[in-house]
């Protein structure tokens, strides 16, 4: 089963020393990956509609809903 971006995120944090610079950009790339995820979602969910989404509409998607 592939990784979720909250499960890496824990992970990067147990292992990596407190320092604010360093959690703040292991935060960044968990958003990157949280926002993959809505995107993949969105786009591979709605193909089996009668909606063909695209990446484009995905991340518009997210970028409503999650930003």
């Amino acid at each position: 089963m592939k990784q979720s971006s909250v499960d890496w995120l824990f992970d990067q944090l147990w292992e990596t020393p407190k320092d604010k610079i360093t959690w703040f950009k292991i935060l960044m790339e968990a958003k990157e990956k949280h926002r993959q995820e809505i995107v993949n979602a969105v786009t591979y969910g709605n193909r089996q509609e009668h909606y063909d989404a695209t990446e484009t509409i995905a991340d518009k998607y997210y970028n409503e809903n999650f930003k």
